[in-house]
């Protein structure tokens, strides 16, 4: 609490400046609006489009700059960036160049959390795999702050934290670009190429991810995949751990019918609820991260009885004998592929939305063995396609492909055309920002689309 207030308190006198009024940052603003702090909250949006709890901030003493010039004349002596802007916008550049001390809600809450951190990031998985570890500690009676990029900002919680708790964080790229501290924990569950939208190339955002590891000591744990290309090649400066699908390894891995480390089997692979072998992996990497502090019957008690995130190949229900899956969290084309490949039948799959420029061409054979009908939408449509008929698998009408206007006609032509015993899976291989806020909006969607057929 002691270096909390200090930390707080030293803002007092500063100009500070928010970028970004989304939902990690709003609590930052109230922190900075209790020291007595010159805030200024800098957002693109609108004020007609802003909720409620932002203009309140401005009720309180939040001076708020809006619209497409939020980043002009960027003078404040402290600047916490919002995930999403890219360290080196020209604004941010000048503002360093000027003096300024540019930070983030993450930096501080490093910097600040009195209890060890696991961290967790990767391209896939991060979300599941983050939850896992959160639930297998609690199951061991563990006081645990679960947040970040999961969506619950935890900098205001730290003076509630004691030092035996544990604080399990996700972290995208956009918050490791420049960070320059890592956990305790530090797990990657797996690299492809994502988010090429923003980051320069495929090359940043390896290296954001490595910023996971990079500042660990030699008392620091890293946990990587072995079977992913790029994760397999990492090294970093305390104990490596790895975790395979494929045969043994120094940490854990699986052979198929049980879960196990070099001294002992932990699960059997039968009592994992979730469905998918993607998520053998995601256990695999939870129970080496929450081992050093629970025994293995926590690791059995929450496979045997964790249904999965929400978003992620979640049941929505069945109707007429069809099952609908939602797999909204699927932004990307190897989480499409795993979902497919989680189900023993062929599916009608929806996919298709924002493009982020990645490619598309390893989904076409994975869509032409496991899809039978497929019904594409958005700015990646057109993109899928190809990399569907481009494909040597590939044999017209196989599978059959549809075009549909928008999101909400590609469901609703799965629906018309799912007969009895069919599997219709939303997972788009694509963001959601053409016609959503983000994939949980998406997702919430197709859930009551599907509720109202």
């Amino acid at each position: 609490m002691e270096a909390f207030d200090r930390y707080f308190t030293a803002l007092r006198g500063k100009r500070i400046a928010v970028l970004g009024l989304g939902v990690s940052n709003r609590p930052l603003v109230r922190l900075l609006l209790c020291y007595g702090c010159q805030v200024t909250g800098r957002d693109r949006t609108a004020r007609e489009k802003l909720p409620p709890e932002v203009l309140d901030l401005e009720a309180q003493g939040c001076r708020l700059v809006l619209g497409d010039d939020y980043l002009k004349d960027l003078t404040e002596d402290v600047i916490f960036r919002t995930p999403g802007l890219h360290p080196d916008t020209p604004a941010l550049a000048r503002a360093r160049e000027g003096g300024a001390e540019v930070t983030s809600e993450m930096a501080a809450f490093f910097a600040l959390c009195p209890c060890p951190i696991i961290g967790v990031t990767g391209s896939d998985g991060k979300t599941t795999t983050t939850t896992l570890i959160a639930e297998m500690l609690r199951a061991a009676g563990k006081t645990v702050w679960l947040g970040g990029n999961i969506g619950t900002p935890l900098l205001d919680k730290c003076p509630q934290m004691g030092p035996s708790d544990l604080a399990v964080v996700e972290l995208s790229s956009f918050q490791l670009l420049d960070m320059k501290a890592s956990p305790h924990i530090a797990v990657v569950t797996n690299l492809a190429p994502n988010h090429l939208d923003i980051h320069k190339d495929m090359a940043e955002y390896v290296e954001a991810k490595k910023n996971l590891f990079r500042f660990q000591t030699r008392d620091d744990l890293l946990i990587l995949n072995a079977d992913n290309a790029i994760t397999a090649g990492f090294t970093g400066s305390g104990r490596t751990l790895f975790f395979s699908r494929k045969g043994p390894v120094n940490g854990a891995w699986s052979d198929g019918a049980f879960l196990r480390r070099p001294d002992r089997t932990v699960v059997a692979r039968s009592d994992i609820l979730l469905p998918g072998e993607h998520n053998v992996e995601n256990y695999l990497a939870a129970l080496l991260a929450a081992g050093e502090y629970v025994p293995d019957e926590a690791v059995r008690q929450v496979a045997r009885t964790f249904p999965g995130v929400e978003h992620r190949i979640e049941l929505v229900r069945t109707k007429d004998g069809v099952r609908y899956y939602n797999d909204s969290i699927a932004s990307s084309p190897t989480r499409t592929m795993a979902a497919l490949a989680s189900f023993p039948e062929k599916v009608l799959l929806i996919a298709g939305g924002y493009d982020k420029h990645i490619p598309y061409d390893p989904l076409g054979p994975a869509i032409c063995q496991k899809v039978k009908k497929l019904f594409l939408g958005g700015a990646t449509g057109p993109k899928i396609r190809q990399a569907v008929e481009s494909c040597p698998e590939y044999a017209p009408g196989e599978p059959e492909i549809y075009d549909c206007s928008d999101f909400f006609a590609a469901v609703r032509a799965a629906a018309a055309a799912a007969e009895p015993g069919d599997v219709v899976l939303m997972s788009p291989a694509s963001a959601a920002f053409d016609q959503f806020a983000n994939f949980a909006v998406r997702g919430a969607a197709y859930k009551k689309l599907v509720g109202e057929l």
